[in-house]
This record gives structure tokens, sequence and C-alpha cells, in this order.
């Protein structure tokens, strides 16, 4: 009976994160203009754009992501504490709204490492960062994100398979009416962390080997051999 009741809430999570990415994805968009804006006055981020990220100490943006993270977490916890009293039975506007609090706040930590989403190919990658976040490794899929529109439903059903097996056992307890409101801000305050940890170590990376990249391409560049070292 126990293994019927997790069957059947992993199908009824599976089926409110496909439906929650996916309207995060087609209506939930960080502005990175605006975001910008913020990293200056509120982080006070000391740059013009977002090249100038590239030019900080990684440790400066370290500060930021994990500021950016509590923030999801914390507004995660709210929003799981009241529609956590309906137990089970708010468990799809749940995670449509969790959906939306985790990819803002992905899309936000692509931002602080340097990384814009106004392309397809910007977009794929923010996605692949999203998987990589839900513990979905789909590096092999990397040559098919040219059509975005089709690679991007594809990622979220994988994310959603694999997200589903890894929170039922903890969402399982939402059936417990009196704890459900506690039940739900702890188990949304954790997804958020654990999504967000994951996207800002995808991001942290690929930031730094851009880096090393660009250090190595200035390192490359033979030198006038008949100009003093000082003036090559």
């Amino acid at each position: 009976m126990a293994e019927q009741r997790k069957s059947w809430l992993r199908r009824r999570v599976e089926t409110a994160l496909v439906r929650g990415l996916t309207r995060a994805y087609s209506t939930v968009r960080v502005d990175p203009a605006r975001f910008l804006l913020q990293l200056r006055a509120a982080y006070r981020v000391p740059i013009s754009g977002y090249h100038g990220i590239f030019s900080l100490e990684i440790g400066e943006l370290d500060v930021v992501a994990d500021s950016i993270i509590r923030s999801g977490m914390k507004l995660a916890a709210v929003e799981g504490a009241g529609l956590g009293l309906g137990g089970l039975m708010t468990i799809v506007p749940d995670l449509g709204i969790l959906s939306a609090i985790t990819m803002r706040t992905i899309q936000k930590l692509s931002l602080v490492y340097g990384f814009e989403f106004n392309t397809d190919d910007e977009i794929a990658e923010l996605w692949i960062a999203a998987a990589s976040a839900a513990g979905v490794d789909i590096s092999r899929e990397l040559l098919e994100k040219e059509v975005v529109n089709k690679f991007v439903p594809r990622v979220i059903q994988r994310i959603a398979a694999q997200a589903s097996g890894e929170v039922v056992e903890k969402w399982a307890g939402r059936v417990i009416p009196l704890a459900s409101a506690a039940i739900g801000a702890g188990l949304n305050y954790w997804f958020v962390r654990a999504w967000g940890e994951r996207a800002r170590t995808h991001f942290r990376q690929r930031h730094l080997l851009l880096r090393q990249r660009a250090q190595q391409a200035v390192l490359a560049v033979p030198r006038n051999p008949s100009l003093p070292a000082s003036e090559s």
C-alpha cells in the first residue's frame, strides 16, 4: 500500500514539475538589464556590463551567489509553509510556484557568473545548468541544442523524472495535516538550496574555465623579440 502511494505521488510530482518548469520556461525570466542594476546597487558589484564580471575576484562572485541562493530558499520556505497547509491537495500549485522560484534563482546565478541568456544557445546552456542542478547529465546532447524549442522540453522531462524520484520520499510527509505547513516550508527550503548549490557549481566551473582559456590565449601571443620586455 505504501509503495502504491509513493508511485502515485511520484507521478503527481513529475507531472507537476513538467508543468511548472514549462511555464517557467515560457513566462518566468529574469531581465538581465534590471538584474545588472540590482548587482550594482544592492550588491555593490563594480561593473558596467556582464563582461566586467570576469575581471572581478571569484570570491566576490561567490558571496553574491550565496546571497542569491539564500534569498530563493527563504522565499520558497514562505511559499511552502502557506500551501503546505493543504497537504497533498496543494502539491500541484506548490510545485508550479517552486519551479518558478528555482528557475529564477538559477537564472540569477547564471548572470552572477557572467552568462546571459539572450540567444538560443545561451537559453539551452541555462537549461543544461538546470539539469545539472537536478542531477541529470545531458552533456551528450549538446549537439542537439540548435533547435531550442525542441531541446528544452526534452530536458524538462528528464529533470522532472529525476527530481520526482529524489523528492518523493521527503514530500510523502505532507500527508500529515498538522505538520504539513512546517514540512512544506522545510522541503521547499531544501529543494532550492540543493538545486541552487548544484547550479552555482556548474556556472562557477564554467566561469573559471573561460578565465583559464583567456589567460592561456594571452600567454600564447608571441612577443616581438625586437622590443624590450616592458614594451612587448
